[in-house]
């Protein structure tokens, strides 16, 4: 049972009412991670904001899904990681390249170099360094660009934060336990630091 209430879309009025409806007729469901941002018509309103003004944006629709994908396995979210798996499949994934994206990485390496730019986006709190942004944009990819990686990276940090904290029931197809590659860090001595400082990723979120 999720430890936020999710608002019975037919019970929600106002604000809240108008944006489940909207969910609804977009995408003839009301996920559980919009009813329980619904508690907060303003939460559930800046998250469809975000992601509508992102989905409008210059990045594909697969490459959002794929970033969605990576964030996701990063911060070890199931809820965000069913969802999108499926989501994914809506716009053309296949089932390779999901877990593939779910483990930063892609056949396509234009692909490859955003999700491992967004991998190290959420490994680094965001401080990556000038190789990090030289290698992304030598594989073609250019500041606006680079600008909507951030965005959405961000975006599903958010969504994945509010799963862990909710723990929102799953009302999506159950994506497959996947294992991470061999090595997620950059280096040895980056995995180290990270298992004696504060953990980055805590288990438990779309």
């Amino acid at each position: 049972m999720s430890r936020i209430e999710t608002v019975n879309p037919k019970l929600a009025t106002g604000k809240a009412k108008e944006l489940l409806d909207g969910v609804k007729a977009k995408l003839g469901m009301t996920p559980n991670l919009m009813r329980g941002m619904a508690n907060s018509p303003a939460v559930l309103d800046a998250y469809l904001k975000f992601s509508g003004s992102l989905g409008s944006g210059d990045l594909p629709a697969k490459t959002r899904e794929q970033i969605a994908l990576a964030v996701g396995q990063a911060n070890s979210c199931d809820y965000c990681l069913s969802a999108h798996s499926t989501i994914g499949k809506m716009v053309g994934l296949t089932a390779e390249q999901i877990l593939e994206s779910r483990r930063g990485s892609s056949a396509d390496p234009s692909t490859a170099a955003v999700l491992r730019f967004a991998r190290q986006l959420v490994d680094k709190r965001g401080k990556v360094s000038d190789a990090d942004l030289a290698a992304v944009r030598s594989a073609g990819w250019n500041d606006g660009a680079i600008a909507e990686i951030v965005a959405n990276v961000a975006l599903n940090i958010f969504t994945n934060y509010f799963n862990h904290v909710a723990e929102t029931e799953i009302d999506f197809p159950l994506a497959e336990v996947v294992d991470e590659a061999p090595e997620t860090c950059e280096t040895h001595q980056a995995c180290a630091v990270n298992s004696i400082s504060e953990p980055i990723h805590q288990t438990n979120c779309l």
